[in-house]
């Protein structure tokens, strides 16, 4: 059974935990659209949004988002439990494909389709899927789906340009396009500013094996012949393009920008979207704080408001440099969930939304035992201190049951490590030594971490080992620490084990000063690697007897490969 872990509205709206901020904006901005009174909008709800941009496949930071949003929305949902709410994510698939992401398949086909909207760009991947936006898409709804998401998905291609749902604001674009214009203008360069065009014209390849659609990029409007319409001529500004369209310098080109004929540019695109959907929050990357301002402008001048939203920093892969789609740096999605459960994923997400994080495979385990440590505390915090818990906000204040775990995910780690197995079974044998009441079907979460277990050690900890001989003061320590063990009964306190292995150091050289130099020689020594659990809760996992028996077998040399 679930726990329902409620909370009174008044708390909630003190808490001041990040999502709730957010949330507080979001109602600040329908005050402010009520003119002092909270009223449903008149598209019938509150509409939050993320953005997705399939050029490349989708990753962690996508997710992140779509994650994060969540928060905001459910906790608003506490704060204004009478006014409905939506999340919404988009997917820009009309974009045109600027360059080939060096991590797909089929790079020469690729190749082939720059310029083209990303929802004609051909498959590259053995997928039923119609186009490379197509298969994308689908890879980031059955990632969203399997975490339990509730969204509406939106193609900027099928359900905004092509079926007319951006037509009203495409006209109010076309008839104000230097207002739009001279909110862009500012942050470009003299050359660029020559040029520039918030809309680009979508036109058939002149080539006459290929008629694919290609956005143009170097068209600017001459002439605006029915704004009603969406009437409009454009200018080629150069031959820039000329080897991909067929279109030269100074040809010209009139069209309706309405069902597909065109393709905002994607700052003003950002302003389309908010306006055309009337967007009440999206938050976005730090990168793009610039960009968030010009796209408020630019809906200003179409008369509507931007929505509320927090910039929040960028994840970095582990060379310290940001994650990229088209890079394919960092960490997937599917490369988390290997090692990890989601849970873990969104803990991390919700952490430091406004600091820069590491985004590798090393933070996963860190992950994982702070995720179980709220977890652990949440049923019995106050309620104001339920709101400072990240658990809380994950799980929508309804904690699932098996969520917890007696043994976390470092201390599993180890134990794979000392049993030498990837034999879930064998390990549950040291599991009953530690915890005797837990099984795999009333244990649910510790039974998830022993598979997340077995996979992370074989891929990240078995290649890093090392093993080194103690020297002679660590050996008489150790020999020591075996003999003492060899003579206690199993199935004793972690912290009874624990004085025995500080009694091994002290009354073998090591003095109080030099304690974490002990321990740093029983990891060395017995795991292969510098750092290590609590020594304590080790012994009692993998028991006395077979610990003891570790130590002696580190002795005689059987784990040093010469």
């Amino acid at each position: 059974m679930n726990t329902q872990i409620d909370i009174p509205q008044d708390i909630a709206q003190k808490s001041r935990a990040w999502p709730f901020e957010e949330a507080k904006a979001v109602v600040k901005r329908l005050l402010a659209q009520g003119k002092g009174q909270i009223k449903i909008p008149e598209k019938g709800y509150v509409l939050f949004e993320t953005g997705y941009g399939p050029s490349g496949l989708p990753h962690i930071g996508t997710f992140g988002e779509v994650c994060r949003t969540t928060m905001v929305m459910n906790a608003f949902k506490r704060l204004q439990p009478d006014i409905p709410v939506k999340l919404v994510c988009f997917s820009d698939d009309m974009d045109g494909l600027r360059k080939v992401p060096g991590n797909v398949p089929n790079q020469a086909l690729l190749g082939e389709a720059l310029g083209m909207p990303l929802t004609s760009v051909p498959n590259p991947f053995e997928t039923d899927h119609l186009s490379f936006a197509e298969h994308n898409n689908a890879r980031l709804r059955e990632f969203l789906d399997s975490f339990g998401f509730e969204y509406e998905f939106l193609s900027s291609t099928k359900d905004c340009y092509t079926n007319g749902r951006f037509n009203e604001a495409l006209g109010l674009m076309l008839s104000k396009y230097e207002d739009v214009r001279a909110a862009v203008l500012p942050i470009l360069g003299e050359e660029r500013s020559k040029t520039y065009s918030p809309l680009f014209p979508i036109v058939q390849k002149k080539s006459a094996d290929d008629h694919h659609p290609i956005i143009l990029h170097n068209a600017v409007l001459k002439e605006v012949v029915d704004a009603s319409k969406g009437m409009a001529t454009f200018t080629i500004t150069d031959d820039s393009e000329k080897e991909k369209s067929g279109y030269a310098a100074g040809e010209e080109i009139t069209q309706s920008i309405f069902n597909g004929g065109c393709k905002a540019q994607w700052r003003a695109d950002w302003a389309l979207r908010w306006f055309a959907l009337d967007v009440d929050y999206e938050m976005a990357g730090k990168d793009l704080v610039t960009a968030a301002q010009i796209a408020a402008d630019i809906v200003k001048v179409l008369g509507g408001r931007g929505p509320a939203g927090f910039r929040y920093e960028m994840f970095l892969d582990e060379k310290g440099e940001k994650i990229s789609k088209s890079k394919g740096n960092g960490l997937t999605m599917e490369e988390w969930l290997t090692y990890a459960p989601h849970e873990s994923l969104g803990y991390y997400m919700y952490q430091r939304p406004t600091s820069a994080k590491k985004l590798y495979f090393d933070i996963i385990p860190k992950a994982v035992d702070e995720y179980l440590t709220f977890v652990d505390k949440l049923p019995e915090q106050e309620p104001d201190k339920k709101l400072d818990n990240p658990a809380w906000f994950l799980h929508d204040g309804e904690l699932p049951s098996g969520q917890t775990s007696p043994i976390s995910f470092a201390l599993l780690l180890n134990l794979v490590n000392a049993a030498n197995t990837d034999d879930p079974a064998v390990l549950w044998k040291f599991i009953h030594q530690y915890s005797p009441e837990a099984t795999p079907d009333n244990a649910p979460m510790l039974n998830r971490l022993v598979g997340y277990a077995i996979k992370y050690y074989k891929d990240f900890v078995l290649p890093e080992k090392c093993y080194r001989a103690p020297d002679e003061r660590e050996r008489a320590a150790l020999k020591d620490l075996a003999a003492r063990l060899s003579a206690m009964d199993e199935g004793l306190g972690a912290d009874e084990y624990m004085t025995e292995v500080f009694s091994a150091g002290k009354e073998n050289g090591f003095d109080k000063s030099e304690l974490r130099d002990w321990f740093k020689a029983i990891y060395e020594v017995l795991l292969g690697q510098s750092q290590g659990p609590r020594f304590g809760s080790f012994i009692r996992l993998y028991g006395v007897k077979d610990t003891a028996k570790l130590i002696q077998d580190a002795l005689d040399g059987k784990f040093i490969v010469m």
